[in-house]
């Protein structure tokens, strides 16, 4: 179905909806399977409607199609069932059982089994696991939560749950369109045309000489986009009444307080002096004039950009979520100046950054502008140096002290260690930064530098969500905290200390925003309840309590010169505001047009410039002027972006971070900006250089200038109310803001870059993983698409499995060289072991592939093809004998029962599993095939193959679509068999070639090499490369039993890693790796498969973070061969 026939059905599903067409909606989404209503689901469970709860399932999955599909059905049925032995119905319950659970017993004979006994019992909570069952509301309650986490995860489901952003009556909207159009193609059209029909065009009777009115006055239109302008849909009018103004009731802060009843507590020192005229700062809200001329009242006209649908099927919690909004101008404008146009906004992509996870909030450096840090829903933070589009270091959640949090905190992460980043932000100096977690926690990191990170202090802010945080001076350096507790907390940022309390919002307090006026500083804290205060640093209490406009969750945040004050929300109806507010009067002075009704994420404002505004809405990014309540342009940064991309802007505005829908980030620029990232690239500065170029020496932590600096406030991305993220940043700060520039050059000559050699145990983290089976040589390795296993295939024809188990020190359960993994083998002791042929042994060429969900493994050693069940380890089936034998073996990315294989008379067949059926046979290669790699974006798969060739063949047609030879150098005799791979790139594009003589780069869609490097002699041939996870590091295995880590972008050796960092010393044994495998989700570890028929897993040490550091490009030829280089370090063109 073509992309526009998708859109229709779901135009018809809205309106099906809007007619209250309720059984035929949820018909049309199950028989169309575009769209999976997750509240149609809640409630049909919840109801017990079982029938319909699996028909509904059926338009999207089978209970075969993958592990979380059987689980799905299974806990369903199984809970039908025990509701049939809780009412003693026995009759029914032996029904379910034969009908619904005997297609399980396949896969689980035991379990099964165990099912079947509770029929003997008298009543089943006798049964240890299920003696906390309690009655059937409770336990499909809990059923449901688990069913929502299994869909979520669930393939088959992406892209299903949630339904497209759509103006309300959408296709009533483009009829009407459509009748306008056709009225003006009247040939004598009336002023009001009496519409009867939609089944035929229509046209005007009587001719009445009237010309066709124009779009814009039509009143068969009404208002652009609103629907139902023509009559005979006037269920929908063409007009709405036109909202209130928004309530203008914001207190003025600027009059002598009043006392509050809500009392503040105060803990730890209290050495913070008051000011004079502390009092001056902050008053009780009043009720200003309803003719307030500074208030923008809402037309009509403005109502449908501002009020935009809610999509049914979609849950409150989503729909509550407010839009990322962000500020951004220029230094030395006034904002009543104009000088500046859309041209000077960055809106050049420039780069895209994987991350792996959701990005959940970013903040760039304010001293070294191109540094960005980022902070995802996985708990993982990350530094990215934009100049060489390096990561520097990279940081997993991990609480430092478990033993002293609170038991609250300690069964919380028993029960899920995981923990999302709500907020990231940079102290003004850029010497700490502060991360707020979803569970508890707050982390201070000291940077110095380069990728160097250190532990700073681990807070235990608040009971539950740490919503946000920020940095403030009432004195010295502070950290101010938000949380789900409702308390807003101020910590001394050099001890940890507590140096205030503030009590008194009745909900979780959304956001903080400390700010300064003359000397007097004070917070602002927003509530999800819509109530916003204000605090000075004492123990007095709230000084202001009034309402945000709509009642909105909202963030508020002051443009960098501190003269102007935003704030930007969303409310529980789905209206969102951006508003610009009258501090001496405490009144709206403006509200900004634009925002879409649906919004999700939160406003995310920048403090460094007075100019404009931008928000992430509506899968765009909206730029605002300041000065100017429309919308000046938007930019959907080359598409890819999700309905509320997070945003963030550098401090001088050249530069905007936005996150992905695939779980990245694109870096936008202006023509200053790429500039910028042109020289830092042409320079390769790495952080530490940038750092001394800017001659900023970075003032010890806990430290200040002892003026009051202006520190501003810089409003973060956030998810969810809940997950308020807020700061504030400094325009005014004591740094100098210095562009990089060249260091002395005295200064570069002491810098000259060295490789990194690793040599012994103690420089890395290594695990030879336990073993008790026959050792004989690992000829494939891979580790399984969750991380949590690694699988192999020896020269025997036998896989072994290795999983890892959850303990205390390893709680994600992730493949790692500090644990050691258990060799798995299920109940029945079988092995999955391929069929040999009757040739040798040491001829056939092993070769395997695991399907996405990592249910099943294809794979072939010399004879038969066999799929097996990766639970079970029982062979599913066996096809294609020998010969010619399977060499390769690829799934096609969208459906696991197309299999590609490469055979070993050169030719390779597209199967489909299912039916049994070789669809087409490839022909291209003159010997065996070794090597296969789709890409679902180019929408082709290249294949490799022992004549050192490569093809590219075209999946809609399979037509060969081009071809070229490795060129390999005179010297460089390869073996006449000498396999070849092929590895996409992350970004599908571009394509790694191993060949034993050398590693190349092509792009893959003409074959054009743009990159080629060659090992130095020392090492022997290459056995074996992959990329690393995020495609940014490439590693290499050597016959000399050595490693090397290349920078994938340039091809240069940066750490060598010798066999004696990972093999005990034995010189009888001649041992070396013959395949590597990189982690999915660590970038920096890899196993190596061994010639003695070990797997060895290695990682950098956790004070390294990561394997050595890239050499600058500025420097020659790079290092002399001297230095242990694995390979000739200038790649060739």
């Amino acid at each position: 179905m073509s992309s526009l026939s998708r859109e229709l059905v779901f135009l018809i599903l809205q309106f099906l909806d809007e007619e209250k067409f309720k059984e035929t909606v949820h018909k049309l989404e199950q028989e169309s399977g575009f769209f999976f209503n997750m509240r149609y689901f809640e409630e049909t469970v919840t109801n017990g409607e079982w029938d319909d709860v699996e028909k509904y399932l059926s338009g999207f999955t089978k209970v075969d199609d993958n592990r979380y599909s059987m689980k799905i059905f299974f806990e369903i049925r199984k809970q039908k069932y025990l509701e049939a032995l809780d009412k003693r119905d026995r009759a029914k319950a032996v029904e379910i059982l034969v009908k619904d659970l005997k297609v399980f017993s396949a896969f689980n004979e035991e379990l099964f089994k165990e099912i079947t006994q509770l029929l003997t019992l008298e009543n089943f909570r006798d049964n240890e696991q299920l003696s906390k069952y309690g009655d059937t509301k409770s336990a499909r309650g809990i059923m449901l939560a688990e069913l929502k986490k299994l869909i979520e995860a669930n393939p088959l489901f992406r892209d299903k749950l949630q339904f497209p952003s759509l103006k309300n009556s959408r296709l009533r909207t483009l009829i009407n369109q459509s009748l306008n159009w056709q009225h003006q193609l009247c040939k004598n059209p009336k002023a009001n045309p009496d519409i009867k029909t939609l089944f035929v065009d229509h046209t005007c009777g009587q001719p009445n000489g009237a010309r066709a009115p124009s779009p814009v006055t039509n009143p068969l239109m009404g208002t652009v986009p609103k629907a139902g302008g023509f009559p005979p849909l006037s269920a929908h009018g063409p007009f709405q009444p036109a909202p209130a103004p928004l309530p203008t009731s914001l207190a003025g802060w600027m009059a002598n307080p009043s006392p509050v009843p809500h009392p503040s507590a105060s803990a730890g020192p209290m050495g913070l002096a008051t000011a004079n005229n502390a009092a001056a700062i902050l008053k009780r809200p009043r009720t200003p004039p309803t003719n307030n001329p500074a208030m923008d009242y809402q037309t009509a006209d403005s109502e449908h950009v501002l009020k935009r649908p809610r999509p049914f099927g979609i849950s409150d919690e989503v729909n509550n979520l407010p839009v990322n909004i962000l500020p951004v101008a220029y230094t030395g404008q006034s904002h009543g100046q104009s000088s500046y146009s859309s041209d000077d906004l960055p809106k050049t992509v420039v780069m895209s950054l994987p991350q792996g996870s959701t990005v959940r909030s970013m903040d760039f450096h304010p001293v070294q502008q191109i540094l960005l840090l980022v902070g995802t829903n996985m708990g993982d933070i990350m530094v990215w140096d934009l100049g060489s589009r390096e990561r520097l270091a990279i940081k997993n959640f991990k609480v430092w002290e478990l033993a002293s949090c609170s038991m609250a905190l300690q069964t919380s992460l028993a029960n899920d260690y995981l923990a999302s980043v709500n907020r990231v932000m940079w102290s003004p100096d850029g010497t700490l930064f502060g991360v707020a977690y979803s569970k508890h926690i707050v982390h201070l990191y000291s940077y110095h530098n380069g990728d160097d990170l250190r532990n700073h202090l681990e807070i235990e802010a608040h009971v539950g969500s740490v919503n946000d945080l920020a940095f403030s001076y009432p004195n010295k350096l502070c950290v101010v905290t938000c949380g789900e507790d409702r308390f807003i907390k101020v910590w001394d940022a050099n001890t940890g200390s507590k140096q205030y309390t503030f009590e008194g919002h009745e909900a979780p307090v959304y956001s903080v925003c400390p700010h300064h006026k003359e000397n007097i500083q004070f917070i602002f804290s927003t509530a999800i309840d819509g109530k916003i205060k204000a605090w000075l640093y004492d123990n007095m209490g709230s000084r202001v309590d009034y309402d945000a406009p709509g009642h909105s969750s909202t963030t508020m945040a002051y443009s960098a010169d501190g003269t102007r004050l935003f704030s930007c929300g969303t409310n529980k109806e789905g209206d969102s505001y951006i508003v610009e507010w009258n501090e001496s009067e405490g009144a709206v002075k403006r509200t900004y047009h634009g925002l879409g009704k649906r919004s999700v994420g939160v406003v995310q404002f920048d403090t460094t410039k007075n100019r404009f505004l931008a928000a992430g809405d509506e899968f765009l990014v909206k730029f605002w002027d300041m000065d100017n309540v429309n919308l000046l342009m938007t930019t959907d940064a080359e598409g890819g972006l999700p309905a509320s991309p997070c945003i963030r802007f550098n401090k001088e505005g050249i530069l905007l971070a936005v996150s992905t829908n695939e779980n990245g980030i694109k870096i936008l620029a202006n023509q200053e900006g790429i500039r910028l990232l042109r020289t830092m690239e042409n320079r390769s500065f790495d952080a530490s250089r940038v750092a001394s170029a800017a001659v900023v020496k970075a003032p010890a932590i806990g430290t200040f200038p002892p003026a009051n600096p202006a520190v501003g406030t810089s409003i973060g991305d956030r998810a969810a109310p809940v997950a308020a993220m807020v700061g504030m940043n400094s325009d005014n700060r004591s740094l100098v803001d210095v562009k990089p520039r060249i260091a002395d050059e005295s200064g570069e000559k002491s810098r000259i870059w060295k490789l990194t050699e690793i040599n012994e145990q103690s420089q890395c983290r290594s695990l030879r993983l336990p073993d008790n089976l026959t050792a004989m040589r690992v000829s494939r390795l891979m580790y399984t698409n969750s991380g949590f296993a690694i699988l192999a295939l020896a020269s025997n024809a036998v896989h072994k499995l290795w999983k890892w188990q959850r303990n205390d020190r390893n709680i994600t359960t992730k493949a790692t060289a500090s644990v050691a993994p258990q060799l798995w083998q299920p109940s029945s002791g079988i092995l999955m072991t391929n069929e040999i042929s009757d040739t040798n042994p040491e001829d056939a060429v092993p070769c395997f592939a695991l399907s996405k969900n990592d249910s099943y493994v294809m794979s072939a050693s010399g004879g038969k093809v066999s799929l097996f069940n990766m639970m079970t380890f029982k062979t599913m089936t066996t096809f294609m004998p020998p010969p010619p034998a399977a060499t390769f073996l690829a799934f096609h990315p969208q459906d696991n029962n197309i299999i590609a294989i490469g055979m070993e008379d050169s030719s390779i067949q597209i199967y489909n599993v299912r039916v049994d059926e070789v669809k087409t046979k490839l022909k291209g290669h003159q010997k065996r095939v070794t090597g296969l790699a789709f890409s679902p974006v180019l929408n082709v798969l290249v294949s490799s193959g022992a004549d050192s060739q490569l093809c590219v063949w075209n999946t809609d047609g399979w037509e060969k679509q081009a071809s070229k030879f490795l060129q390999v150098s005179p010297g460089q005799a390869a073996a006449p068999l000498a396999d070849t791979r092929v590895q996409f790139h992350h970004d599908q594009i571009h394509l790694l070639a191993v060949h034993e003589t050398q590693i190349a780069i092509f792009e893959a869609s003409k074959l054009e090499c743009l990159r080629q490097w060659v090992p130095r002699e020392a090492s022997g041939s290459i056995t074996h490369a992959t990329y690393s996870c995020d495609s940014q590091s490439i590693f290499v295995s050597f016959e000399d039993g050595s490693v090397g880590v290349l920078t994938a972008s340039t091809l240069r050796s940066r750490c060598r890693i010798n066999p004696t960092a990972y093999l005990p010393p034995n010189p009888s044994l001649r041992v070396y790796p013959l395949v590597v495998a990189a982690h999915p989700s660590e970038p920096n570890q890899f196993a190596l498969g061994l010639t003695d028929g070990g797997v060895c897993v290695l990682e950098p040490l956790e004070s390294e973070g990561k394997w050595g550091t890239s050499p600058p490009l500025e420097n020659g030829a790079g290092p002399s061969s001297t230095s242990g280089a694995a390979g000739s370090d200038q790649p060739q063109r």
